[in-house]
């Protein structure tokens, strides 16, 4: 998650070109533009395996997986963020004012850590849900062996599935099922 304001307000198409020229990543709300946070060894590999599992999965079929260097923007609600992983199934929309900026992903994932887990269930995660495309958001614990699916229900309701040790994670919106022991897996514990 983000850390304090550290620059001025400042339009989308003025932040694009900042975070051309910035050496950091950074991400908007309605003007105001923040620093990352560096992650943890632990998070770097929760996301790297389901980024892995996911690709793996889905070899063959018209989807990609992004890593958290790909920006997704919510255009309804004028909010930018560098999720730890996200599935495009069909084309790539991008951003109007910036060609790096997808706006259509499927499925988002995030790495929750004790900084960033208020927000990616809260905050974000009620941006998120002005994606249309957006049918489900995995939750990845980093303090246990569990993982939340929130899935895209009728009208505006999210049904969110928590799963556990042993258990297959399905993702309906690709027809998918992801093994929580393997994502995990840690060869060097």
């Amino acid at each position: 998650m983000a850390s304090a304001v550290t620059q001025p307000r400042m339009s989308w198409k003025d932040f694009v070109a900042f975070e051309r020229a910035a050496s950091e990543k950074h991400e908007f709300l309605r003007g105001e533009v923040w620093a990352m946070a560096g992650g943890t060894p632990e998070h770097g590999r929760l996301a790297a395996n389901v980024m892995r599992a996911l690709g793996n999965t889905l070899q063959g079929r018209p989807c990609v997986v992004m890593s958290s260097d790909v920006r997704v923007r919510v255009r309804d609600t004028d909010r930018s963020t560098y999720p730890d992983a996200f599935v495009v199934c069909g084309r790539l929309e991008h951003d109007p004012d910036d060609e790096n900026t997808i706006t259509n992903p499927l499925i988002i994932v995030e790495v929750l850590s004790a900084s960033t887990e208020a927000s990616d269930r809260g905050e974000k995660f009620a941006h998120y849900q002005h994606l249309t495309s957006l049918r489900d958001y995995v939750l990845i614990s980093q303090t246990e062996r569990r993982i939340e699916v929130f899935s895209r229900g009728a009208g505006a309701s999210w049904l969110m599935t928590p799963y556990g040790p042993g258990q297959r994670v399905p993702l309906p919106s690709v027809n998918v099922e992801l093994d929580l022991d393997a994502l995990y897996f840690n060869p060097l514990a």
